[in-house]
């Protein structure tokens, strides 16, 4: 069946079906726009685990949605599928989840000399096997970018996009990134573990393709991280959450703020939405939550200004959603996925 047969035999006002596709679609790999790539990784958190479970949660809350967007008319028609979610990486995560833990008690009770041997090991194995986990999220990413794809990687922890973003960098010698967080995650080998999920950004930023990132919302850093992005000649730049809050209280509009923000970015832009960057009471079992943050709405409409701003987003993540049993951390990241989606579809011309 061609992808317009399938178009007009599918009813966007019915109910949702279960086929075990993102909100019950009818599109297949080969036929839609935009594929999730589900990365069931958490080895590294180091507050709340089971965000490794999160991809399975968004999928299974997705049949829950309406598909009428607001911003992006005929939206789902672009096509969204999401692959399976490999259970090898999901043994793998929760294998050395249990070792790893171990090993974060050890360093949290000072690091006793009489385990040290035994807790580095911990360390180095799971290093190895990040890194093996990002060069298989860079061949899956590499291979669907090739195909003309736009990808959207669905964590799983933080740490899951970076493979992502080094295929990205193999693709466009110049693009920023726009992050939603409430944290800045620019530590050095966070805890020994060079893969940390509060690393990601000081692993991206060894891109030299990475030409600016914008983080918005952040409210939970350490020293460290404050010196690296002073120390980054503005190709770092951070929105703090308590600035943002105070401009609006002295009577900046929001739409203001996000023109600022969005004039920090180059023309070519990947959001990576940690889904703590929102208030926690729409993500109250995300791993690390942290009072303030955005709004749903607020970090829509910022997302929005950047389309609107004639830029083109290449790539998206999404990640840190709780995972099994978690039905309203669920339900608030398959919307955001979807319309992060549908207007990441609506840059790039993709409507049919």
């Amino acid at each position: 069946m061609s992808k317009i047969e399938k178009i007009n035999q599918f009813d966007p006002n019915g109910v949702g079906l279960d086929n075990g596709h993102f909100i019950g679609l009818p599109f297949d790999e080969t036929d839609a726009e935009i594929i999730f790539l589900p990365v069931p990784w958490d080895v590294t958190v180091s507050y709340s685990d089971g965000t490794a479970s999160g991809p399975q949660n968004i999928l299974q809350a997705s049949g829950q949605l309406d598909l009428f967007d607001p911003y992006v008319k005929d939206a789902w028609k672009m096509g969204i599928y999401m692959r399976p979610i490999s259970r090898k990486w999901a043994e793998k995560s929760k294998e050395l989840r249990a070792e790893a833990s171990s090993y974060i008690e050890w360093l949290e009770k000072g690091s006793p000399a009489s385990a040290a041997a035994q807790q580095q090991a911990i360390c180095t194995k799971v290093n190895e096997a990040s890194q093996t986990l990002n060069d298989w999220v860079k061949t899956q990413a590499r291979e669907l970018l090739e195909q003309g794809k736009m990808v959207g990687l669905v964590g799983g922890d933080h740490s899951t996009p970076l493979g992502y973003l080094e295929a990205l960098a193999e693709h466009y010698a110049d693009f920023g990134i726009l992050q939603i967080d409430a944290h800045m995650d620019l530590r050095k080998a966070y805890e020994g573990f060079t893969y940390s999920h509060a690393s990601i950004f000081y692993n991206a930023m060894q891109l030299p393709q990475i030409s600016k990132l914008v983080q918005v919302g952040i409210r939970d850093y350490c020293q460290e991280e404050v010196d690296i992005v002073e120390q980054s000649d503005n190709r770092i730049e951070v929105i703090y959450d308590h600035e943002l809050k105070e401009n609006l209280f002295k009577g900046s509009t929001y739409h203001s703020i996000c023109q600022e923000i969005v004039k920090k970015l180059p023309n070519l832009v990947y959001i990576s939405f940690d889904i703590d960057g929102l208030s926690p009471n729409l993500c109250p079992h995300t791993g690390t939550p942290v009072p303030g943050g955005l709004d749903f709405q607020e970090a829509l409409y910022l997302i929005k200004m950047v389309v609107e701003s004639g830029r083109t987003i290449i790539g998206f993540d999404l990640c840190e959603v709780a995972g099994a049993g978690h039905d309203w951390d669920g339900n608030v990241g398959a919307r955001i996925l979807y319309r992060m989606a549908n207007l990441a579809g609506k840059s790039q011309n993709l409507i049919i």
